[in-house]
């Protein structure tokens, strides 16, 4: 481990989500002859959904992050990391804290979404318990080294209305993982399309928009919604009321997810603000276009109209490209996403920032 820098990875739990995924795969991926990686989980092992090989894994078995503070200084003291690398707004603004006490490692904390609420700051008047949390945020926030963006979308938001420091804030978009390899040739064309959205199941999602827009088609359709909520109850109680239940399949949860997009003739997206959305260049990864509405987070940064598919401002467009018939060329939209956002650019890009934190 001579000359190696330690890196600790911190995440709340390894549940499926984007953010899990992300963390787990560049603990895994760093360069072994130049970094020492150790991924440390908040919660428990029987909650993990992912395969971790070829690293360090310590789980400290807490249900919440504050109850994780003082393990969490203690394996610190232990360790000796150079650089900590967190992710999630509440681990983030912890670890801010947890970095006074700590001034010869680099905190370097992942930020994951321009949230519904916090674009809502920019044209509603902030109440005081707003104007508090918010100031608690960049409070710990600009106790952090770096605050590492996944777009510019969310680059801007933390300048603009966190007025955090320019020189903390760094991006660096997701990676394409090892496991979304493009699709076959397609065949002959089946009858009923098919269509895909994979998100946890609230309402920040968006799904409900997408029903709305599936039920005024009148051709033979399929979609299959990936994921598990709260919101799931008045998703299939509103798919029951357009008369579309039976259109939809569900799926909790899969370690196929690369099948599932595959085999989909698009990807619809409809969330009100994201962070960087995995699933979405996943799609055209495996090659295959997406119909998404505009927000925040880093979507035109992926989405080329035309090319790997389109966005649209409201459900009248959306309806519209539901409708559109063009040739798509999995080829030309597996090769937009992956010149950006491919596995070796990504991992570069974390190894340059954490070299430069350390030199």
């Amino acid at each position: 481990m001579k000359n190696k820098v330690k890196v600790l990875f911190i995440i709340p739990t390894l549940l499926a989500g984007g953010a899990e995924r992300v963390m787990s795969y560049v603990s895994q991926n760093l360069d072994k002859n130049k970094f020492y990686s150790t991924l440390v989980v908040i919660g428990f092992k029987k909650d993990n959904k992912y395969d971790i090989e070829g690293i360090t894994v310590r789980y400290l078995n807490k249900d919440r992050v504050m109850s994780a503070v003082f393990p969490l200084m203690k394996m610190l003291r232990k360790e000796k990391p150079q650089v900590i690398i967190s992710a999630i707004s509440h681990l983030n603004i912890t670890m801010g804290l947890i970095s006074v006490f700590f001034p010869k490692v680099k905190f370097i904390g992942r930020h994951t979404i321009v949230s519904q609420d916090t674009v809502k700051l920019r044209v509603e008047k902030k109440t005081s318990a707003k104007r508090k949390v918010v100031k608690s945020f960049q409070f710990a926030y600009k106790l952090l080294d770096i605050i590492l963006c996944q777009s510019k979308d969310m680059y801007n938001h933390m300048r603009d209305e966190y007025h955090i420091p320019q020189e903390k804030l760094r991006i660096i978009n997701n990676p394409i993982t090892d496991s979304f390899q493009i699709k076959p040739n397609p065949k002959l064309k089946c009858n009923i399309i098919k269509y895909i959205t994979v998100a946890r199941l609230k309402k920040s999602k968006g799904h409900q928009r997408i029903l709305n827009c599936l039920s005024k088609l009148d051709y033979p359709y399929q979609y299959t919604i990936i994921g598990s909520g709260p919101e799931k109850d008045n998703i299939f109680k509103q798919a029951k009321e357009l008369g579309i239940e039976d259109k939809i399949s569900h799926v909790p949860y899969t370690n196929e997810v690369s099948k599932y997009l595959s085999e989909s003739d698009f990807y619809l997206q409809a969330s009100y603000a994201e962070g960087f959305p995995n699933c979405l260049i996943e799609s055209c990864s495996v090659g295959t276009p997406a119909i998404a509405f505009k927000a925040p987070g880093g979507l035109d940064e992926i989405i080329e109209d035309g090319l790997n598919g389109f966005l649209v401002e409201t459900e009248e467009q959306f309806v519209e490209k539901l409708n559109h018939k063009q040739d798509w060329y999995p080829e030309k939209i597996r090769e937009s996403v992956f010149s950006k956002f491919n596995k070796d650019k990504i991992i570069q890009d974390y190894e340059n920032l954490i070299t430069s934190v350390v030199s």
